[in-house]
C-alpha cells in the first residue's frame, strides 16, 4: 500500500511537472510572438513621432530658405528702412510660432530680428558659417540658466553676384513643437550626436546624457539612471525604474533620424505582452490539470472498480465453491431421492433371483442325491446367471449411490444407459411400460461424468415413468446417434406432454402434487446443471404425435476406429423390455 501511495506521488509529481515545462515553453513562445507584435506598433508609433517632429521642423527650414531673398529683406542692404524688414519678420514669426528671425550680413551683423534676443556668439556659430558658404546651416543647443531648448536653421541670403551677403536665421522653441504630444504613448526620446536626450514625451528625461547607446544616462542632478538590459530573442529589454510615468520592463526600439541630426528611441510597455503570455500559459496549465485531474479520477476509479472486482471475484469464487458443495450436496440427495423412490422395485428386483436361487439351490440336491448331475448342473448354471444379474444391480446401485468427485473424462454412453435402465427396470415393470432400445454394437464413447450422466439418463427415464402412468399406452423409447464430434441422445415417452417447455428446467417448477412421495422439481434443473458441466446442452419439447422428446447433445470422444464403427448408427427399432 505504501509502495503505492509512492508510485502515485511520483505520477503526480512527474505530471506538474510537465505541465509546468510545457507552460513554460507555451509561456515564452507566446511572450516571444506578443513582443514581436508590440514591436511592430513600437516602431510604427516611434516612427510617427519622428515624422512629425521632422515635419515641425521642416517647415521652419522653409520658411527660413523662401523668407532669405525676400525683396524687403534685400532692400536692407542698399539703406532701406530695418523697421519693414523687422515688421516682416515679426509676422512670420507670429504666423510660424517661431522664437525669433534675424536678419544678419556676411560678418554676422544683426540688420533685422523680430524679437530683441540675439544668440551670443552668432557670428562664430556653425549654422552662420555654413549659411554663408551657401548651404543650409542648420543646429541645436541648449542655452541660459532655464536650460532653454533651441533649434536653429540658417538660409543664405544671396546678392547680385550670387553670393551670400547674409543669412536669415530662424529659431525654433523645441519646448513649443513637442507641447502637443507630451506625456502620449509610448515614451519617446530624441537624442544627438553628443547623447543628450534633446527632444521628449517624458519631460523627467529631458536632457539626460550619455556617451553611447550601451552607456547609463547621466540626469540633471549628476545622477545615473541604471538600467538592466537583456535580450528576449532578436528584442532588446530594458528593466529601469524611472519614475511612474515609465514603464518598468519595457522593449528598447532606435530609429536614425539623419535628416534632423537626431536618433529616436522609444520605450515600449511589456506589460501587456507578459499579460497575454501568462493568459495563455495559465489557460495551458488550467486545461491540462483539469485533464489530469480527470484522468487521476478516472484512474482512480478504475483502481477502486479493480480492487472492487478483485473483491467480488474472489467472493464470487467462494460463492462459486459454496454452491458446488451446495450442488454436489443437491445432486446426492437427488441420488438418494431416487434410490429411495425405486427401493420396491430394487428390492424386488434381487428378492426375485434369491428367491429362485434358493429353489434351484433345493433342487439341485435333492437332483444330487439322486444322482441327476446333468440336471442339477444346470440348476447351478442358472444360479451363476442369476448371481452375475445381481452382482451387475448391486454394481449399478453402488455406483449410482457414491458421490462423484472424478473430473470429466471419457465414458461409454451405451454402458450409462444401460446401467439406468437396469436401475429402473423395476419402475418399469410396475409402470407396465414398453422400452425401444437396441444397444449398438461396440461402445459410444462420450466427455462426461460415469455417475453424473447415469443420474441423468436414470432421472429422465423415471419421470417419463410417472409421466405415463394410468395411460393407456406406455411406452418408453430411447435413440443414440453420432453426427460430427457430437452425440445426440433422444428420450421420448407417450405421456401427456410438457405443459409449459421454457420453464421446465426451473428449479422447483413440477407438474407433481405436492407430497411426501412426489417431486420438488428439482430433478430437471439438476439435470440441466450436469449437463452442462459436460459441455453439453439438453431440451425438452412435446412431440407432433403427443407425449414429451428430451434430446441431449454431448462431445464425441471416440477415437478413428471406435468412430468409424459407430458412425451413423441409429438405435431406434422395438425391443422386447429388459429383464
Amino acid at each position: 500500500m505504501r509502495l503505492l501511495l509512492r508510485e502515485r506521488a511520483l505520477i503526480i509529481v512527474f505530471f506538474l511537472a510537465l505541465v509546468a515545462a510545457l507552460a513554460g515553453g507555451i509561456w515564452r513562445y507566446g511572450y516571444v510572438q506578443a513582443l514581436a507584435q508590440l514591436e511592430q506598433r513600437g516602431q510604427a508609433d516611434l516612427r510617427l513621432a519622428g515624422d512629425r517632429l521632422t515635419r515641425n521642423l521642416q517647415r521652419f527650414q522653409e520658411l527660413a530658405v523662401l523668407l532669405a531673398d525676400h525683396p524687403t529683406l534685400a532692400a536692407v542692404h542698399a539703406g532701406g528702412d530695418p523697421r519693414a524688414a523687422r515688421q516682416l519678420l515679426l509676422e512670420a514669426a507670429d504666423k510660424t510660432s517661431a522664437r525669433n528671425l534675424i536678419y544678419v550680413d556676411a560678418s554676422g551683423r544683426v540688420l533685422a530680428s523680430a524679437q530683441p534676443g540675439i544668440p551670443v556668439g552668432l557670428a562664430q556659430s556653425i549654422y552662420f558659417r555654413r549659411a554663408m558658404q551657401g548651404a543650409l546651416g542648420a543646429h541645436h543647443d541648449v542655452t541660459g540658466p532655464q536650460n532653454n531648448r533651441a533649434y536653429y536653421f540658417a538660409a543664405p541670403s544671396f546678392g547680385p553676384q550670387k553670393r551670400a551677403q547674409g543669412a536669415l536665421i530662424v529659431i525654433i522653441d523645441v519646448e513649443a513643437v513637442e507641447f502637443e504630444w507630451r506625456g502620449g504613448r509610448p515614451a519617446v526620446f530624441f537624442t544627438d550626436d553628443l547623447g543628450d536626450i534633446f527632444v521628449s514625451n517624458r519631460t523627467e528625461m529631458l536632457l539626460w546624457s550619455r556617451t553611447d547607446l550601451q552607456s547609463e544616462f547621466v540626469d540633471l542632478s549628476g545622477a545615473v539612471q541604471r538600467k538592466r538590459v537583456r535580450y528576449v530573442g532578436p528584442f532588446e529589454m530594458w528593466q529601469i525604474e524611472w519614475g511612474p510615468y515609465l514603464p518598468k520592463r519595457a522593449l528598447h526600439l532606435v530609429l536614425p533620424l539623419p535628416v534632423i541630426g537626431l536618433t529616436g528611441e522609444a520605450l515600449i510597455d511589456v506589460a501587456p505582452a507578459l499579460r497575454l503570455a501568462g493568459l495563455q500559459a495559465a489557460i495551458f496549465a488550467a486545461l491540462s490539470l483539469a485533464v489530469g485531474a480527470l484522468l487521476f479520477l478516472v484512474a482512480e476509479r478504475r483502481r477502486v472498480l479493480a480492487v472492487q472486482n478483485a473483491k467480488l471475484e474472489q467472493r464470487v469464487m467462494e460463492r462459486t465453491e459454496e454452491l458446488r458443495a451446495v450442488q454436489s450436496e443437491l445432486v446426492q440427495a437427488g441420488k438418494l431421492s431416487a434410490l429411495g423412490q425405486m427401493s420396491a422395485g430394487i428390492s424386488h428386483e434381487l428378492n426375485q433371483p434369491l428367491m429362485a436361487i434358493r429353489s434351484f439351490a433345493e433342487n439341485s440336491t435333492l437332483f444330487l442325491q439322486r444322482g441327476q448331475t446333468e440336471i442339477a448342473a444346470e440348476n447351478l448354471t442358472r444360479i451363476s446367471e442369476l448371481a452375475r444379474r445381481m452382482g451387475r444391480i448391486i454394481k449399478n446401485l453402488r455406483a449410482f449411490a457414491r458421490n462423484e468427485s472424478e473430473a470429466i473424462a471419457t465414458v461409454d454412453l451405451v454402458g450409462i444407459i444401460e446401467g439406468a435402465l437396469d436401475l429402473s427396470a423395476g419402475r418399469r415393470r410396475e409402470g407396465d411400460v414398453a422400452l425401444e432400445w437396441d444397444a449398438p454394437h461396440g461402445p459410444v464413447l462420450v466427455r462426461a461424468g460415469e455417475v453424473r450422466l447415469g443420474q441423468v439418463f436414470l432421472n429422465l427415464i423415471t419421470n417419463a415413468c410417472d409421466a405415463m402412468d394410468g395411460l393407456e399406452q406406455r411406452r418408453l423409447s430411447i435413440k443414440a446417434e453420432r453426427k460430427g464430434a457430437r452425440v445426440f441422445v433422444e428420450v421420448a415417452d407417450t405421456g401427456p406432454g410438457i405443459e409449459a417447455p421454457d420453464r421446465i428446467f426451473d428449479p422447483f417448477y413440477t407438474t407433481k402434487k405436492v407430497g411426501a412421495s412426489e417431486g420438488m422439481g428439482l430433478g430437471l434443473s439438476i439435470s440441466y446443471g450436469l449437463v452442462q458441466s459436460f459441455g453439453g446442452e439438453i431440451k425438452g419439447e412435446n412431440r407432433p404425435k403427443g407425449g414429451a422428446l428430451f434430446t441431449l447433445e454431448l462431445d464425441s470422444a471416440a477415437d478413428s476406429a471406435a468412430g468409424g464403427a459407430a458412425e451413423g448408427s441409429a438405435i431406434s427399432n422395438a425391443g422386447k423390455d429388459a429383464p
